[in-house]
């Protein structure tokens, strides 16, 4: 059996030994009368998985751009790309004129610079938290990080901002309080033993009314290192986000280092990038930390060609028309009614999710079905994950590629009679 072409072929994709097993089943279903003999080779080739992987690719219905259950930011085609042309041996500390060693990720260095003028110079680390944890480890070890309580955040899945900077042996110094944090309280904090600020961007959540928060700008002259962890990986201002914290912006007002997410609203894979002066970024390169922390030559080509490339579909997701959303959705709903399914078009309010711009509506369009339906989606080829709203699925479209929308149709019909109700 293992001799038919297209069992070969997947020997070279799966292994011989997942190739064997669906075999073997196949012949036992034979031998059982499930299957004509003549069928075995067929129904082994049917059974095969289509990658080794356990994770499934997801359509996002849900209207949040940055789902961070799903992976966060999707990658551009240029990243995929960039990912897939160095799989193999690639020049990633490899100077290919003199034959020697070069620094690590040169081309994405040089790329993330370009992309924010104000900063010095530029590192990369595995995710944001390290980006975190490195530039307290490196600046305030075993001294105090002097922080507003209003700025004691948790970044999900119980990790709290406390705990983590405890880790790397700095002691934190709280001023301030909740709702109102003034300059003169950080003042007063800073003594001898002050290792530096830290300035958080509450991204997931917003504190309304009688509030007081200080900016950089008022940090930078107390005379210690200001950290600025904005988070969500906005690079320069951006009118869509107003309320969004940048690392341009905050190194003009004189940070020391800002620290954000790679995969948020950059749009590129998860690593910590840190942007600052030339000497504090160099003392975190240098620190033994660093090295257990950096990133693989994958992250690195998928980082670069989203700086340099073209919009990744994040941004696009952000600024999805919704005039366009509502024509996508009334043409689903319709295709739907068709087939007799219960369908409409419903307003959607839209997030950006991950952390980023909380309470921000991006007003849009969805196709709202039975609730009955969102299980057997989410387990259906491919899987479709809507949102449940009102006792309703909604499926929004925001995140679908407009090439895919005839995907999340067939997700829909092609659910077994028992799993899809005709009603509400």
């Amino acid at each position: 059996m293992l001799e038919d072409p297209r069992l070969q072929a997947a020997v070279q994709l799966l292994g011989r030994d997942t190739v064997k097993q669906a075999v073997v089943r196949a012949q036992a279903a034979a031998r059982d009368g499930e299957v004509e003999p003549e069928a075995v080779a067929d129904t082994a080739v049917a059974a095969l998985p289509s990658s080794l992987s356990s994770a499934r690719p997801v359509l996002n219905a849900t209207g949040v751009v940055l789902h961070t259950n799903l992976g966060r930011a999707p990658l551009s085609p240029a990243a995929v790309e960039a990912i897939v042309s160095c799989t193999g041996y690639a020049d990633v500390e490899y100077d290919l004129g003199t034959g020697r060693r070069a620094r690590r990720g040169r081309g994405m260095l040089a790329a993330l610079a370009a992309a924010v003028p104000a900063a010095e110079s530029v590192l990369v680390v595995n995710n944001g938290a390290a980006a975190l944890v490195l530039a307290t480890t490196a600046l305030a070890a075993g001294r105090e990080v002097v922080i507003s309580r209003g700025e004691m955040v948790e970044i999900g899945d119980g990790f709290r901002l406390p705990e983590l900077i405890a880790s790397t042996g700095a002691r934190l110094r709280e001023v301030g309080t909740t709702n109102r944090t003034l300059a003169a309280d950080y003042a007063a904090a800073i003594g001898p033993d002050t290792g530096c600020i830290l300035k958080v961007h509450p991204s997931n959540f917003r504190v309304e009314g009688f509030t007081a928060s200080v900016p950089v700008s008022e940090l930078a002259p107390l005379g210690v290192p200001v950290v600025a962890d904005i988070g969500s990986g906005l690079l320069a201002p951006d009118p869509l986000l107003p309320d969004e914290p940048d690392a341009d912006t905050a190194l003009r007002e004189g940070a020391a280092v800002v620290t954000a997410s790679g995969d948020k609203l950059l749009g590129g894979p998860q690593a910590g990038l840190l942007l600052g002066q030339a000497e504090v970024v160099e003392r975190l390169r240098r620190h033994p930390l660093a090295r257990a922390l950096r990133v693989d030559k994958l992250t690195l080509a998928a980082l670069e060609a989203t700086l340099r490339g073209p919009v990744t579909p994040t941004w696009l997701a952000l600024r999805a028309d919704p005039n366009s959303l509502r024509t996508r959705s009334e043409t689903l709903a319709a295709a739907l009614r068709e087939a007799g399914v219960e369908a409409e078009v419903v307003a959607s309010a839209g997030a950006v999710g991950g952390g980023g711009a909380p309470g921000l509506t991006l007003p849009g369009w969805a196709v709202a079905v039975a609730e009955s339906y969102a299980a057997p989606l989410r387990l259906g080829t491919p899987a479709v994950a809507g949102r449940l709203e009102r006792g309703r699925c909604l499926l929004d479209l925001r995140c679908v590629r407009a090439g895919s929308d005839d995907a999340v149709l067939a997700a829909v019909l092609d659910l077994p009679r028992a799993a899809a109700p005709t009603g509400p």
